[in-house]
Order: structure tokens, then C-alpha cells, then sequence
């Protein structure tokens, strides 16, 4: 089955992102179309798989995402970003509603975080403290800062949902064999969270920048999780790492996001949306295998923008 797609990235995260509203596929099938285009080693590559779907009455367009592993995610700022620019694209939109696979999100074009760097806004959530809507099978209603239980390790952890499950601990220095060795062990489904978790060690520096290393659920150790990095930002402000209602800026291997949580636990999210190439490519579904795709074309100067905005903001912060 042959399929156009355009090659993308929000904050590093990298996806192909198709227009499926006009595609029939089963979910099966689009489980083995993520695993032929996200797979790292095959001709495509990416963090998960992007569709912009149909909307209805409440929702001008939809989004689903599948990671790599074929597993379907909740959501995924990073890429939600990707599809609502498509979505603003191809419907004449500045603003939306989203339909996502348990919930919607409202996004909206924002004033550019670089110059030429293409900029989408996403209110994150509906989001959750309480213990049970991350996952966690334990007595406690919630945990914020605290040990968890049953969880081999001795940190504190703030649980949050955003809607999908994030376990985030703050450290002097993220130490990635201690995230890796943690992030796979709830990767293995354990009864103390069956749907496993993404987790994430946060670095608080200088002027309350945040600094977010994430083992991500069906993925493993990613540059970026949009997700997690608005699940850093709440789990600053419930912990008073950082004041509620102050903008910061929180960064990750792929690049960094414009963030702000409030006290009644609104997380807004601003980050790029870049596109890099279009292409097409002749994907085996059954199989989960894809051919080298044909470019038609490259986007350099989006491409251009983006290392220039990271190189300048590193250099600053």
C-alpha cells in the first residue's frame, strides 16, 4: 500500500505524519504501517507514526499516534503539535479543537519561538493527579513527591496523567543508566502499573529552566516527549519548584518548549512544528516492512531555522 507522508518534528521528536482522512485502514493495519515507518533501522525511521483524521461536530480534525513498538498513545504534544499544523494547513484554520483517542485538546498557531520556526500552542490535558488515572495500583490517592510503592527505586516521584502516565523525579544531574534500568522496568507491564508509565528526571537550572531526560512508553529513551516535558512543568509547580503561572522554558536533547501551569493545573505547552521533506513510500502492512520512500521535497529552510533557534538558545541558557 503506497502512502505520501511528510517527515516532521516537534522538539526533536520525529515522525512521519500522514493525511489519513481520507484512509480506510483497520487498527491492525496502522499498528503495522508504525512499525515499518517508525522502525529506526528501517528506511524512514521516527519516535511513533502521526494521522490527521476526520473531526465531527465538536472537533475540526483528529489525531492519532502510534508509536513504534505499534502501540497506540493517548496523546503526544510533540507530534499533536506536527498534525495541528497539517490540520491549520490543509482546512484554512488558526485555531482548533482536536479529537484525540481519550480526549481533545485545543491548539492554536502562536507567535514563533525562533525566527522561521514554525510555532503551535496546545492546552495539555485533561489532566489528573490521582493515582489511579496514571495507573498506579497502590492504597495512596495521589502521589506528589513521595516514594511510590513497590517501585525499585527510592526517589520521590510526583505521578501525574496528562492524560497518558508520567512518573517525574527531580535530580541534581539525570544519570541515564538509572533512567534506562527504571523506564524498563515498568516497560514490562508490572502489577504495580500494568499499562506502564513514561518516566522522566528533571533538572531544575539557572532562572528555573527545565531540563527533562524521558523513558518513553513504547519507545525507550527519547530526545524529547512533549507529554512529559508539560508533566515536568506541572510536577515543578506542585512540588513549588517553580511558581505557578510563570512561563519557563524547558529543555531536552531535541530542542526545548515555551511552558506554563497553573494552579488549577491548566498546562499550556508552545513549540515548534517542523516539517522536513515530503515523500511517499510503499509500505508491506502484514509484513510491517516499507521500501525507500521517493522524496518529492525537502524543506531546508524550516530545517535551517530550527538548528539555528537551538544553537542560539543553548548558547543562552
Amino acid at each position: 500500500m503506497q502512502f505520501s507522508f511528510i517527515k516532521c518534528h516537534g522538539s526533536g521528536n520525529d515522525f512521519p505524519l500522514i493525511d489519513a482522512r481520507a484512509l480506510s485502514l483497520s487498527d491492525a493495519g496502522w499498528a503495522g504501517v508504525a512499525r515499518a515507518l517508525a522502525d529506526r533501522d528501517g528506511p524512514v525511521g521516527g519516535d511513533g507514526l502521526l494521522l490527521l483524521t476526520t473531526g465531527d461536530e465538536d472537533c475540526a480534525f483528529g489525531m492519532r499516534m502510534f508509536n513504534s513498538d505499534g502501540s497506540e498513545a493517548e496523546t503526544c504534544l510533540n507530534g499533536l503539535r506536527c498534525t495541528a499544523r497539517l490540520g491549520f494547513e490543509v482546512l484554512g484554520l488558526e485555531q482548533a479543537t482536536v479529537r484525540l483517542k481519550t480526549s481533545v485538546a485545543q491548539v492554536a498557531r502562536d507567535a514563533e519561538l525562533a525566527p522561521g520556526v514554525a510555532t503551535v500552542r496546545t492546552v495539555v490535558g485533561p489532566n489528573s493527579v490521582a493515582a489511579a488515572d496514571v495507573g498506579l495500583r497502590i492504597e495512596a490517592e495521589q502521589v506528589i513527591e513521595a516514594v511510590v510503592p513497590g517501585l525499585p527505586s527510592a526517589r520521590a516521584f510526583t505521578a501525574v496523567a496528562m492524560p497518558n502516565p508520567h512518573l517525574v523525579t527531580f535530580v541534581d544531574a539525570v544519570d541515564e543508566e538509572e533512567l534506562v534500568s527504571l523506564g524498563s522496568w515498568c516497560e514490562g507491564a508490572p502489577a504495580l502499573i500494568p499499562a506502564r508509565a513514561n518516566v522522566s528526571f528533571v533538572e531544575v537550572r539557572r532562572d528555573a529552566d527545565l531540563f527533562v531526560r524521558t523513558f518513553e512508553r513504547g519507545v525507550g529513551l527519547t530526545n524529547s516527549c512533549g507529554s512529559a516535558m508539560a508533566a515536568s512543568v506541572l510536577a515543578a509547580g506542585l512540588t513549588g519548584r517553580v511558581p505557578f503561572d510563570a512561563q519557563v522554558r524547558v529543555f531536552n536533547k531535541g530542542g526545548l518548549v515555551r511552558g506554563r501551569a497553573s494552579a488549577d493545573r491548566v498546562v499550556t505547552i508552545s513549540g515548534n512544528a517542523t516539517f522536513l521533506y515530503d515523500a511517499s513510500v510503499q509500505v508491506d502492512v502484514a509484513a510491517g516492512r516499507a521500501e525507500v520512500p521517493v522524496m518529492h521535497a525537502r524543506r531546508e529552510d524550516e530545517a535551517a531555522a530550527w538548528r539555528a533557534a537551538v544553537a542560539g538558545l543553548a548558547s543562552a541558557s
